[in-house]
């Protein structure tokens, strides 16, 4: 179950299985000094780190290079059907959303600091998606 969450050669997370038919998880995965918690499978991926919320994806998904900090958050997300991904940002601030490259256009956080996106996802083609904080 280790390949449920690893680390990539840039130092990023990746994490998320959106081909198992049943649920996954693996808790109290250390990483730079935070322990990250993954629950998986093709409904569903979420990822918390430290016992807070970090990200959300509605179907299942497979995040690798995943790098965050409070400007930027970016990785490489694949799945296999339309999906809504729920990042937890800062709360009320603004953020560029780019796709491969695409800019979305800029989308602001709620009073929780949630931000939501909507990717189409085709198995085994990973697309990149950058939000920066404006």
């Amino acid at each position: 179950m280790a390949d449920l969450i690893f680390v990539c050669e840039n130092g990023g997370l990746g994490f998320g299985d959106y081909n198992l038919a049943e649920k996954a998880k693996l808790s109290d995965y250390p990483h730079q000094g935070d322990l990250y918690k993954i629950k998986t499978f093709k409904e569903i991926t979420k990822l918390e780190k430290n016992g807070s919320f970090v990200y959300e994806s509605v179907p299942g998904t497979k995040v690798e290079s995943f790098l965050a900090d409070e400007k930027k958050v970016s990785f490489l997300v694949e799945g296999n059907d339309h999906t809504q991904i729920t990042l937890d940002l800062e709360e009320e601030k603004e953020y560029r959303v780019l796709v491969d490259g695409i800019n979305l256009g800029n989308m602001s956080t709620n009073i929780g600091g949630k931000l939501v996106i909507s990717v189409d996802l085709t198995t085994g083609q990973p697309q990149n998606v950058v939000i920066e904080r404006i």
